[in-house]
């Protein structure tokens, strides 16, 4: 007869060191309005998967991909502004 053994306590084991960094986490938050902003688009092209989209979902697509954008845009802006030292125009 075979046993099967748990291998619960090897992946557990190393559980502190699983967490993420407070850098990890402050970059997380960083991205986050890009995070909300690329589940609201997927939200949009999954209501109309499963029929003809509408004017109305054409308009909520645009809508959604145009704040995704706008928050891409807005995180590279930051992380441009963070590099240029001195404040440079």
């Amino acid at each position: 007869m075979n046993h099967i053994v748990t291998v619960q306590d090897a992946v557990t084991a190393f559980a502190d060191f699983v967490e993420p960094t407070d850098a990890e986490l402050d970059a997380i938050e960083q991205e986050m309005p890009v995070i909300l902003a690329d589940v609201d688009l997927l939200d949009a092209h999954i209501v109309t998967l499963d029929r003809t989209p509408t004017e109305v979902d054409d308009r909520r697509i645009r809508r959604a991909r145009r704040r995704a954008l706008a928050a891409r845009v807005a995180l590279g802006n930051r992380a441009a502004g963070a590099a240029v030292p001195g404040g440079a125009a």
